[in-house]
């Protein structure tokens, strides 16, 4: 297979971004990193949800319930036995999880993996519907789970959740499971896999008219978009080192599609961006929750403020650039070339 200047272009670019990430701590702080690893993990679950709602046109809202699954089947597989054998206090952790201990990236496929199996159970009966009605029954999908969690205490450690996770979630490595989610998604949705979703995105009857088996190719759009989900949220457990029950309800969803729709609905280039500039914005609007000292006087804090200004800035996408930031388009080297001359000239 030849190669030809772009691929080999971004090829190196890759490179060099993970060689510098590979050598952050040396000129990040801890806070800059723990930033950057939140950023890339975001970017994951961005890109898994645009996949099923912005390419194929399902309205799902059970994304926290296939994070969750993932990041539950991660913890169990890198905790030693020794480790679960003291943490779970309210009953003995059960075989065969009690003896179960893997390498993180094994982990991390399985919790992949085990979310896929649980997407194809729930997709079977539910994609049969459309519109609010999949919303809702994906809703209650991920209610399930997390109630499933909590009464689960020989499996799950119930609401006391899991803490001293390994936190083998380092900066590379969430780089490296981001490049390798959108390298994935960027070579099956520019095929012709991926002008079939769009196909059925925007008119189904259609899809239908020219013989594609609709219902297949929804299902294998939903279950590879909640295994990535699953890695996601495998990430996200060994990056926070504690999860429980409480953290995977339906603002973690909402929040998820925060990034595809501020992004824009259908463009991979949009939920990099959008999980980028989202989750920053997050952390800098802390900053008005805390109290000031300006020398001369001491501003207090707004508890409560940082939502608000949020709000209002997601208000204002959505009033003059609803289709998010990059719309349905994509960041290529063509593209930043005629930007580039436009610029010049």
């Amino acid at each position: 297979m030849r190669l030809n200047r772009s691929t080999l272009l971004s090829i190196m670019v890759m490179l060099l971004f993970g060689l510098v990430l590979s050598q952050a701590e040396s000129f990040l702080g801890d806070y800059q990193i723990y930033i950057a690893k939140l950023i890339f993990i975001n970017a994951i679950l961005a890109l898994s949800l645009n996949l099923i709602y912005g390419f194929t046109g399902l309205f799902s809202l059970g994304h926290a319930g296939f994070i969750a699954i993932g990041a539950y089947v991660s913890a169990l597989c890198i905790l030693t036995p020794e480790q679960k054998e003291m943490m779970w206090i309210l009953e003995p952790i059960i075989w065969p999880f009690s003896e179960l201990f893997t390498p993180f990236w094994v982990s991390a496929l399985a919790g992949g993996l085990v979310a896929t199996i649980f997407a194809f159970i729930i997709a079977v009966p539910v994609l049969r519907l459309g519109d609010d009605y999949l919303g809702i029954a994906t809703l209650g999908f991920a209610e399930i789970i997390r109630v499933i969690i909590v009464n689960a205490t020989s499996v799950t450690n119930g609401s006391l959740g899991i803490k001293g996770i390994p936190g083998h979630a380092s900066l590379l490595s969430c780089y490296i499971w981001t490049l390798f989610t959108l390298i994935v998604l960027w070579r099956l949705l520019f095929s012709n896999y991926g002008n079939v979703l769009r196909c059925i995105r925007d008119n189904e009857i259609a899809a239908r008219v020219m013989g594609i088996n609709v219902f297949r190719y929804k299902v294998l759009s939903f279950c590879i978009g909640a295994f990535f989900a699953g890695v996601g949220g495998a990430l996200l457990g060994s990056h926070l080192s504690t999860i429980d029950p409480k953290m995977f309800n339906f603002l973690l969803t909402f929040n998820v599609l925060m990034f595809v729709v501020a992004g824009g609905l259908g463009s991979l280039s949009g939920s990099l961006l959008g999980a980028t500039v989202i989750t920053i914005l997050l952390e800098w609007l802390r900053a008005i929750e805390e109290p000031m000292d300006l020398g001369f006087v001491e501003i207090p804090g707004i508890p409560g403020m940082r939502m608000v200004v949020f709000s209002l800035v997601l208000l204002a996408i959505i009033l003059y650039r609803r289709e998010g930031i990059m719309g349905t388009r994509e960041i290529t080297w063509k593209t930043i070339g005629a930007f580039l001359r436009r610029s010049k000239a």
